[in-house]
């Protein structure tokens, strides 16, 4: 069951940002300070990725959990109140996620999804993550 009421639960959703959430923000800036430069949601890469870094062909999406149904099969469930809307909505995100990470693979890009919790619990995970990769692209 709900807390809150449906007119203040819409309110809520609405005020969800797509672009420069707080955890994309806090791992832009954990970069940024660390000396990566980096090109924020580029319309210019399908998909448009969080971050880009266009010379090494990584794209970097944070994912929120709920948006991008983390633990899907076990967590539809979990959603009372106009199931059949979300359950479509979050289908048809898992799905776009998948189309936009082959084919950016198949173009020679790297992709790396971190979920919004990992950069909240464990940012230094995320940028060593993405630390590794650019090594791995320089030496090629």
């Amino acid at each position: 069951m709900d807390v809150h009421t449906p007119s203040q639960r819409s309110k809520n959703m609405r005020a969800i940002k797509s672009t420069g959430t707080k955890d994309e923000t806090r791992l832009a800036k954990a970069l940024w300070h660390l000396g990566y430069r980096y090109r924020k949601n580029n319309k210019t890469i399908f998909g448009k990725p969080d971050l880009t870094f266009k010379k090494y062909k990584i794209a970097i999406f944070v994912d929120s959990e709920f948006f991008h149904g983390k633990d899907w099969v076990t967590e539809k469930d979990r959603i009372k109140s106009n199931q059949g809307f979300w359950h479509k909505k979050i289908e048809r995100n898992i799905e776009r996620d998948n189309e936009v990470n082959q084919f950016l693979q198949q173009n020679d890009w790297t992709v790396i999804r971190f979920w919004s919790k990992d950069i909240k619990n464990n940012l230094n995970f995320c940028i060593e993550k993405i630390g590794n990769e650019f090594l791995s692209k320089q030496k090629t």
